[in-house]
């Protein structure tokens, strides 16, 4: 009886679905192309995603990069993760169905951003493959560039900022990326910024001189 009432909810919910979806109509073809937005801003509109272990340094450097194309007259959005989940996003938890959705929602805001010419700057940890597959698919390939902030657990955890490594050492936060949870490295990264050595100053301006020339073409 149960399972035959949940099979007719599931039933019921698809059809609910399916009439919503088969009545909603894109208008995107009648909207201002993108093109002539970044004619008018004098700038190509691009998402910059940054990955990387939590307290990397991807929102530090975003900030910094945003501050230096600020500077040179560029329109900017920097999308930190943290921000998000307490906004947007606060509904979410950090198991794995959420965490994708994290991201699905994430990109669809940086796409409305970058169509408007905006350049975007995502901070998330997106700790795997299929993640930043997603966010690329939904932003667009041709405007989609994956960062790999490349710091190590061992530095991260030096670092420490927010007390979230030691928290997750004590087993207080589960699904912690890099300890309880893990972290797939990027193959093959549109840049790769190791960070060893390197102050927020030296690594944002290795990013900054990355993305400099990809939105300069129109000016």
């Amino acid at each position: 009886m149960i399972r035959s009432l949940m099979l007719y909810s599931i039933f019921f919910i698809n059809k609910i679905y399916k009439y919503f979806m088969d009545n909603l109509f894109s208008t995107n073809h009648e909207m201002i192309p993108k093109t002539e937005k970044e004619k008018l801003l004098k700038q190509k509109g691009i998402c910059l995603w940054l990955t990387g272990l939590s307290g990397s340094g991807k929102t530090s450097i975003a900030k910094a990069v945003a501050k230096k194309l600020h500077i040179k007259g560029f329109i900017t959005k920097v999308l930190d993760g943290d921000n998000i989940r307490l906004g947007i996003n606060k509904n979410l938890s950090f198991s794995e169905l959420d965490r994708m959705e994290n991201i699905r929602r994430t990109a669809e805001i940086s796409k409305l951003f970058v169509d408007c010419g905006i350049v975007t700057i995502c901070c998330l940890v997106s700790p795997k493959k299929n993640m930043r597959t997603l966010a690329k698919e939904i932003i667009g390939k041709k405007n989609f560039y994956e960062i790999f902030i490349a710091t190590s657990l061992e530095d991260c955890e030096i670092r420490d900022t927010k007390g979230l490594y030691k928290k997750a050492r004590r087993g207080e936060l589960l699904n912690f990326t890099g300890i309880s949870s893990p972290y797939e490295e990027p193959v093959a990264p549109n840049l790769n910024i190791p960070t060893k050595g390197k102050n927020i100053e030296e690594s944002s301006e290795i990013l900054y001189n990355f993305v400099l020339p990809l939105i300069s073409e129109l000016r």
